[in-house]
């Protein structure tokens, strides 16, 4: 799906299947799918509570994690496609000079503060161009990377002490660490396959409700044109609600996804921060490149709620419409688990995501 990758494997071999987990803040959410040609087949789909980080990622409750989303998913593939969320990852668009990826790299390992404005010591760093026309081929290309001249690309990021844990906790059980992507490129991986005609066609913002974390990306015909971390989740709005009725976390988690309605008065307060971090981004876009967007599609836990939904297309001004990452994909879970895959296709946009551009 053409965007960037942290990759802890050299091995590019085709594949016909693929496990991918987007181990989140609170939940982790895992796909196993499969490929024939240009279609591809959700196997099954896992969501598991993700085991607390105090102190970073362990290696043995990775290790414990991931073989409970094996045995979940009931797949007996051996390399992990990981997607990590905002607080762990870099995912930014700079200008670079034209030069050979590796040098590129390298380039971004010694001066990551003059490219992406922050000190990012021992970082592991992947890249991809953003070519505004065709694929140069021949002397052209070959002076196109002499570095004389300048062009936009995706920068991906992880420190190398998380990559270390994660192909250990890995190898403790008997997998391997086959991609680890930023979760921010999942939704719109999936997205161009779920919409494909909206995605190539329209300008339009991808929101991803996360738990600690939402973010932001703007896509003007198929190019990311601005993209952006709002430290806002769902996490925020539960111990607001939590703290403003005097009850449980979990019951007032409870009470945000089934029955909102019954708190408007509490939740819609703790909504507008949100609303208005994000309607800033569109803004700074719409100023910059003389365009308006058009609708908002919302992915993740948080957005199960109509009652979010509608307090946001509110703040926002803009149709916000809750999108299935499951839409073009064909389905062939087990029996017992068809009937909530409608339900949980928001939630699966980064797994799916990171899942397709993997194969």
């Amino acid at each position: 799906m053409g965007l960037p990758f942290i990759s802890s494997s050299s091995n590019s071999r085709r594949r016909d299947q693929v496990v991918a987990v987007d181990l989140g803040g609170r939940t982790t959410k895992a796909v196993h799918m499969q490929r024939r040609g240009d279609k591809f087949t959700l196997a099954n789909y896992a969501v598991l509570d993700t085991p607390i980080f105090e102190k970073g990622f362990s290696p043995e409750l990775l290790s414990d994690h991931f073989k409970n989303l094996l045995r979940t998913l009931n797949s007996r593939t051996k390399q992990l496609t990981i997607a990590l969320g905002a607080s762990e990852t870099v995912f930014r668009q700079v200008e670079a000079p034209l030069m050979p990826i590796p040098d590129l790299r390298q380039m971004l390992k010694y001066n990551s503060k003059t490219y992406l404005q922050q000190d990012l010591p021992d970082h592991v760093f992947d890249c991809q161009y953003i070519l505004s026309a065709p694929s140069q081929t021949g002397s052209d290309a070959s002076s196109k990377l002499s570095g004389t001249s300048k062009q936009k690309v995706l920068v991906g990021g992880v420190r190398k002490q998380v990559i270390d844990d994660l192909q250990a906790g890995c190898r403790a059980a008997g997998l391997v660490t086959d991609h680890v992507v930023p979760g921010l490129a999942g939704p719109v991986n999936a997205f161009e396959l779920a919409e494909p005609d909206v995605f190539s066609k329209e300008v339009i913002a991808l929101v991803e409700l996360g738990f600690k974390n939402s973010t932001i990306s703007i896509l003007d015909c198929g190019e990311i044109k601005l993209n952006r971390v709002v430290a806002i989740g769902g996490d925020r709005l539960t111990s607001g609600l939590a703290e403003s009725l005097g009850i449980s976390y979990q019951e007032a988690e409870n009470i945000k996804l089934g029955m909102p309605g019954e708190v408007s008065q509490n939740l819609e307060p703790l909504l507008h921060p949100l609303g208005r971090e994000l309607r800033a981004s569109m803004d700074y876009f719409e100023n910059h490149h003389d365009k308006a967007v058009g609708k908002v599609f919302l992915s993740g836990s948080s957005a199960r709620s109509e009652l979010i939904v509608q307090a946001l297309q509110a703040e926002l001004m803009v149709a916000c419409e809750v999108w299935d990452s499951t839409k073009n994909l064909q389905v062939s879970v087990p029996p017992e688990r068809m009937g909530d895959v409608e339900q949980w296709g928001p939630q699966l946009s980064v797994a799916i995501g990171a899942a397709v551009a993997s194969f």
